[in-house]
Formats: structure tokens, sequence, C-alpha cells
């Protein structure tokens, strides 16, 4: 019996066993309603047994007729009652096959040997044996499929060889003697002469019954035990495609809170130091104020753009007008722009190596200025005042490096931060083989140091 697996959130229906397997309509019915099985296959017994029972009928009225029973014996009657009890007997054991396979295989076995001990015939019994180790084999190993197998075969065939009067042979023999007109038989005889050659004619028979059942029955086995694979597979594909989403969905919240803390930090911070500048020098400086006011509305218009650009990746792909599962987000590099910003916005930069062209590929480009706008951010949050900065870029055949350099504040900054900075530095610095080192400076103040490992490629 196969149990439906759970249903994997945010995702279709789970694949049950019964659903893999082809669903005919007589299958359908009969997984719904389990006891229209038994109750076919009880009366499929019982109508073999009762048309055998007329065969086996006619075959006393031949075996009289040539003289193996004397007219008016009960012998015939007996192995006609015995041959309808065992069909009625084993109907009724085949309803716990399924429960119980094995138990019932030796009920019928013990009644088929009764049946042959009692009333020298078999009857239906090797019928019901037939349907009761499809059972086993469908249920059990086939290694105890094929020990039952033979169990039931050397014990049967024991019985028959030993009892058995009236068979397979004997009904296709004698079933045709027709009684002469003066009611005198052909010949007479002291006793029936059932011969070894005829009962092995029931062994044949009773061998390919159990062959029959076992090999249909591990075939079902098989089958049942394919449909289980493929829904645990399916189960597993499930729960392998969640999970996939899960890591995607948290990277994708990683990379839009990093982005979004970049644009916010770095953005307000320089508008916030562009416009108290433009205040304190709005009387003394007009032209100063105008300038870092303009520089504050390009600030703001960038922020807002790069802000669109980031949640626009929230938005389904058709609505944007872009391929689905294309990152966006900003994309300045231009790092000689950077720098005048945060001059503008007031602090007092020095550079060296500005000129030292950056690598080709864009992504390094991009993570170096965003590494450079974050340092540069945290050092008008958190040393304003400060009377030196230095930026100092280097590069070599195989590494880019990068070193922010303050000389620390002279009044309070704007508090202990998230440390989300610092954290997106580190991690854009991991994504592409490099590090980050940053703490105090040797003579006070904060240093940043960088190094990016870069291709080796064109450096003009």
């Amino acid at each position: 019996m196969t149990t439906p697996h759970a249903a994997t959130p945010g995702g279709p229906p789970a694949l049950t066993a019964s659903q893999v397997q082809h669903q005919t309509t007589p299958r359908r019915l009969l997984r719904a309603h389990p006891w229209t099985a038994h109750v076919l296959v009880v009366t499929l017994v019982l109508l073999v047994g009762a048309v055998t029972a007329l065969a086996v009928s006619e075959a006393v009225r031949g075996a009289t007729s040539l003289g193996l029973f004397s007219p008016g014996s009960p012998l015939g009657e007996r192995y006609v009652t015995t041959w309808l009890a065992g069909t009625v007997a084993g109907a009724l054991a085949l309803v716990g096959r399924n429960r119980w396979p094995l138990a019932v295989t030796g009920v019928v076995t013990l009644l088929a040997v009764l049946s042959l001990a009692l009333g020298q015939v078999l009857g239906v019994l090797g019928f019901c044996l037939a349907w009761a180790l499809h059972a086993v084999a469908a249920r059990r190993s086939a290694r105890t499929a094929w020990a039952v197998g033979a169990a039931v075969l050397v014990v049967v065939s024991v019985a028959v060889l030993r009892w058995q009067v009236i068979g397979l042979a004997e009904v296709l023999l004698w079933s045709d003697e027709l009684p002469p007109v003066d009611g005198a038989p052909f010949q007479r005889l002291s006793e029936p002469d059932p011969s070894t050659g005829r009962r092995t004619w029931t062994l044949f028979l009773l061998l390919a019954l159990l062959v029959l059942g076992g090999v249909s029955g591990a075939g079902a086995q098989a089958r049942r035990l394919h449909a289980h694979d493929l829904a645990e597979r399916y189960a597993a594909m499930a729960r392998e495609r969640d999970a996939s989403a899960a890591l995607a969905r948290s990277a994708e919240r990683a990379r839009i809170a990093r982005e979004m803390h970049d644009i916010v930090a770095h953005s307000v911070s320089v508008m916030v130091a562009l416009s108290d500048g433009a205040a304190s020098a709005l009387d003394r400086a007009p032209d100063a104020s105008r300038r870092a006011l303009a520089e504050l509305s390009a600030t703001g218009r960038d922020a807002l753009a790069d802000m669109r650009s980031v949640l626009g990746s929230l938005q389904p792909a058709e609505i944007e007008g872009k391929a689905p599962g294309v990152p966006t987000g900003p994309t300045e590099t231009d790092l000689h722009g950077v720098v005048d910003r945060f001059r503008t916005a007031g602090l007092p930069l020095t550079t060296s190596g500005l000129d030292v062209p950056l690598p080709a590929d864009t992504v390094l480009r991009l993570a170096v200025v965003r590494i450079v706008t974050e340092a540069l951010t945290n050092v008008l949050r958190h040393a304003p005042g400060t009377p030196s900065v230095l930026l100092v870029l280097r590069r070599d055949d195989t590494t880019l490096e990068v070193e922010v350099v303050d000389a620390g504040g002279v009044r309070a900054g704007d508090g202990g931060g998230t440390h989300l900075g610092l954290v997106g530095m580190r991690e854009r610095a991991a994504l592409l083989g490099g590090e980050v080192q940053a703490g105090p400076g040797d003579e006070g103040g904060w240093r940043l140091h960088v190094v990016l490992p870069t291709d080796g490629g064109d450096r003009s």
C-alpha cells in the first residue's frame, strides 16, 4: 500500500505511486473499492468450481460405465461433494490473501492435502494455490516466493501421487464414456486403477498454475516498486527545487539589501554633507553653494535611478521588458566621478594611482567603484571633519589593490552603524577571490586595504 508524499510548499501536489502507474478504468475501480477484487476472485473460483464439478460428475458416470465403480456406489457422490466443498473453502480463504499471503497459502495447501486424503480429488484448490502464490510474490521477496512455491509444489505433488483418483486426465478421458444399453459395464474391476501417468497430468497443470501465479505476482510487485521509486524521485526533485528556490530567494534578498544599503547610505550621506555645506556657504560663497546644490541634485537623481533599477528586479520580467534572470542594479564604473562627488561633499581627499587603468572585467570594475564608494561614505559618516583622506590604487600583473586611510574625525560621527557596508565589501571581494582588511591605522584613524585578483590582461 503506497502512502502519498506530502505536498511541497509552493509547488504542485505531490505525486503518488498510484498516479505513476497506468490507471485503466477497471484498475481505478478496484483501487477505489478494494472489496470488489475479493468479490471477483471468490466469484471466479466458485464459477470454475461449479463448472468443473459438472465435468467430474460426467467423469464418474463414464468411470461407472467402464466398471471402475459399481452402479449406485457412493464414491462418485463423495468426489463431487469434496470437489464443491474444496471450492467453497478455497474461495473463502482467498479473501485474506492480500493481508496474510503466507498464512493463506498455508491454509489452502492444507485444504488441498485434506481434499486429497479424504476425497481423492484436488479440485480447484490448485487454482486457489496459484492466487495465493500470486499474493506472496506481490508482497514478499522473490526468494520467499520461490521457497513457498517449491514447498507447495512438493507437498501437494506427494499428496496427488498418493491419493488422487479423479484429476485432469480422468475428467478428459472418462467424460465421453456412455453406459451400455443393457446397463452392463464394458468391464468389471474390483477397484479403480488410477495410474501414476494420469496423475502427472494434474502435476503439470499444478506446476503451470503456480508458475503463472508467481510470475504475475512478481510482475505486479516490480511495477509497484518502480512506481514508488518514480514517486520518491519526483518528491526528491520537488524538495531540491524548493530548496534551490529558497536559496535563490535568500541570495536575491541579500543582493537587494546590499544594493539598497549602498544606494541609501552612500547617496544620502553625500547629500547630507552637500546640503550642510551649501547651507553654511550660502552667504559667503554663493557660487560654491550653487555648485553644492547642483551636485546634491545630481546625486539625488543618480540615487533615484539606481533605486529604480534595483527595485525593478522585483517586478515580473514582462512588465519591465527585461529578460528573466538578468540581475539589475547600479552599474556606475566611473571612479573619477565618485571621487569628485566626495570632494564636493567636503572630504579632503588625496588620491594616488587614480589613473591606473582598471581591468576590462565590468564586474571587477564595478566592485572597485562600490568598495571605494563604501569606504569614502564610511569616512564621511564616521570621521566627520577629518583633516585628510588618502585613496591609493595599485596594480601589478596579478592583483589590484585599493587602500583608503583617514586621519580620524574631529567630532562624533553618526553612530556605530549596522556594519552592513563592511560585510558587503568583504562579500564583493570574496566573490572575486579577493580579501578585505579593515582596522585602526598605525597613526590613528581608520585603514581599509583591499586586494582583488586580476587576469593579468591588457592594462592599456
